[in-house]
């Protein structure tokens, strides 16, 4: 019991943090965004390692996958999330992000020789089907970007869910070699934020403003939600659970979204908009349940 409320609180965070990030839009662009989400994020989590001594439990081997992990999960999905979130809003950002369980999956087959059972093709298809129903339901949340954002938005997003599933098949040697949690996402947040102040070398990547004091508040939010909350949550329930119950229920935040989107916005989500994230988050729990 224990395990499924973490599960679910961890999937409540992430889902706090797109909505944070969401509400910034406009007032700081991805990389800035990026810069300061991935500084505040680093501050926190190398605090909680310190005080639980975890920078013993790395080593040289995982140092360097956890590097990995970052250039993956963190310089390139980060990026690419923050500009998911601010053309396609969260709700659609958040099932799009569900595309990294197959990935993830393909993966696994093409890097470790995992085998991919029927069960889980099936729940690529459910993932897929929530995405298209999602996408056919926007009429009921009227106006959305254009067709060319649309797309764009789509393409981010799969870029963020490739990425992220390549940073969690780079982290997994160090993680199951003892690395600690926080320490773990120190190293992945602190090289993240050391590439992203290294982009203001390049003329394109310097923002014309710093963000204001509430712009930083949001993002300060979303780290504190996002990475250090959300990801301590998943963390402590897999500390408690099996990993494909855990997964599952972290991966309910496309459902979860809707009644935040609903309290912010003033508009209920349509029948097809729950439909399509029931449908999402279904395929992840087969594709999980069934590894």
């Amino acid at each position: 019991m224990l395990a499924v409320v973490l599960s679910l609180a961890a999937a409540a965070s992430f889902a706090l943090s797109a909505m944070q990030i969401a509400s910034v839009t406009g007032r700081a662009g991805p990389l800035q965004l990026a810069r300061w989400q991935m500084g505040l994020a680093f501050v926190m989590t190398a605090a909680a390692s310190v005080a639980l001594g975890g920078w013993r439990s790395i080593d040289g081997a995982g140092f360097l996958y956890l590097a990995g992990s970052s250039a993956f999960g963190i310089m390139l999905a980060t990026t690419t999330y923050i500009a998911t979130i601010q053309i396609l809003g969260p709700r659609l950002n958040a099932l799009v992000f569900t595309l990294s369980a197959p990935f993830a999956l393909a993966l696994g087959y093409l890097v470790r020789g995992e085998t991919v059972t029927p069960a889980q093709g099936a729940g690529v298809v459910l993932i897929l089907a929530g995405i298209v129903v999602a996408l056919a339901a926007r009429a009921e949340d009227g106006p959305g970007p254009d067709r060319r954002r649309l797309w764009l938005g789509l393409g981010l997003g799969l870029v963020t869910a490739m990425g992220q599933a390549a940073g969690s098949l780079l982290a997994r040697p160090a993680m199951l070699a003892g690395a600690e949690p926080f320490t773990a996402m120190a190293i992945r947040s602190g090289l993240g934020a050391l590439f992203f102040v290294a982009l203001l070398a390049l003329p394109f990547a310097r923002p014309a403003a710093r963000p204001d004091h509430q712009a930083l508040k949001r993002i300060g939010y979303s780290a504190l939600t996002g990475i250090f909350l959300g990801m301590s949550l998943l963390m402590a329930a897999l500390a408690h659970g099996g990993v494909g119950i855990v997964t599952t229920l972290s991966s309910t935040t496309p459902i979860l979204i809707l009644p935040m989107v609903w309290f912010v916005s003033g508009r209920p989500p349509g029948g097809m908009a729950w439909a399509g994230a029931a449908l999402a988050v279904a395929g992840t729990a087969v594709i999980t349940l069934a590894a």
